[in-house]
């Protein structure tokens, strides 16, 4: 994928964000809604990354990166109830992109990332999983539409094999396809 196009894309998932940022505020759902500018701000990320550390994205791993952001926030509008594959998507994919930040960090530290990659992502999963329940239980307490919702014990185990599943192809694969994030693959990606 060159950069042009994947820049393009880019410029697309944005596009989408606010769409769905607009349908969730014409449907008054805040989980959309929050999603949805949460994910818009977190689209510039890969931008800010490259110009605080000596590091160049790949076009691909731009678009995967903000496709991950964007199915986030379209499930917001109805898939993650109506779709039954779509929430292990969206927790495979995050996990994975979570996955290859500690993978990177760990290799520039001249570290193993295997145990790094499996326990930030299983320690952040439950953290998320919590912090789903914890809103959750608020929204009901307050009488308020959730931003986040949580579906019982077996969509929380399901969330968490799932994770793992994007944790282990990070395991499987983290050094051939982020080799440009590490000291050593960071020129060779300019």
């Amino acid at each position: 994928m060159s950069e042009p196009i994947a820049s393009r894309l880019a410029w697309g998932v944005r596009g989408a964000l606010v769409f769905v940022f607009a349908v969730g505020v014409r449907h008054r759902n805040p989980g959309a809604i929050v999603n949805a500018a949460v994910a818009f701000i977190g689209s510039f990320l890969p931008d800010l990354i490259e110009r605080r550390y000596p590091v160049t994205f790949r076009p691909w791993q731009r678009v995967y990166a903000l496709t991950a952001l964007l199915t986030h926030a379209v499930g917001m509008l109805g898939p993650y109830d109506e779709v039954g594959w779509w929430d292990t998507l969206t927790h495979v994919h995050s996990a994975s992109i979570l996955g290859g930040i500690a993978h990177t960090v760990a290799r520039r530290r001249g570290n193993d990332p295997q145990t790094a990659v499996v326990l930030t992502v299983t320690v952040v999963g439950l953290l998320w999983e919590l912090l789903e329940y914890l809103i959750h239980v608020l929204a009901r307490r307050f009488d308020l539409e959730p931003v986040l919702i949580q579906y019982g014990k077996r969509d929380t185990a399901l969330d968490l094999v799932s994770n793992s599943a994007g944790a282990l192809m990070v395991v499987l694969f983290g050094d051939r396809f982020l080799g440009n994030f590490t000291d050593d693959g960071a020129a060779s990606a300019r």
